[in-house]
């Protein structure tokens, strides 16, 4: 498992998307630790759609923003940045109030690829909402 960058913590991931799609979500990153990260979203009507159920681009922001930020935290030595490449979700259920929570885990962390898989829950019951695995290309300096 590759080590975490040590100038990436919970507090500054926080930060960093504060004036943002996360923050403007209120999206929380809750624990970081090697090959994991756990967040949650509290659900507001904001992320609810029309048909009064929660919006699939809410889920899929939160399990999105639960990868990009491990892959941050998990970022090679000299390497710049990241975009992803590939998503996929699979939505299994829904809730329209309280939270859902979200869990990262790394599947692979290559030199020039990483790949993510996100369970995004109901934090009450822990019923499963989403599944979600992502691919990021991971930039280097010109």
């Amino acid at each position: 498992m590759s080590a975490l960058r040590p100038d990436i913590s919970v507090a500054v991931l926080n930060q960093r998307g504060q004036e943002y799609l996360p923050g403007y979500l209120g999206i929380e990153i809750l624990s970081l630790a090697p090959g994991q990260l756990n967040s949650r979203m509290p659900i507001r009507k904001l992320h609810i759609a029309p048909n009064e159920f929660l919006h699939a681009a809410s889920v899929v922001a939160l399990a999105d923003t639960s990868c990009g930020y491990a892959t941050i935290a998990h970022l090679p030595p000299g390497a710049q940045s990241f975009t992803t490449i590939e998503l996929k979700s699979n939505h299994l259920g829904t809730v329209t109030e309280g939270a859902v929570a979200c869990v990262a885990n790394a599947q692979h962390l290559g030199r020039s690829t990483q790949v993510w898989d996100a369970v995004v829950s109901d934090e009450a019951s822990g019923r499963t909402l989403a599944l979600f695995r992502c691919t990021q290309m991971i930039l280097w300096p010109k």
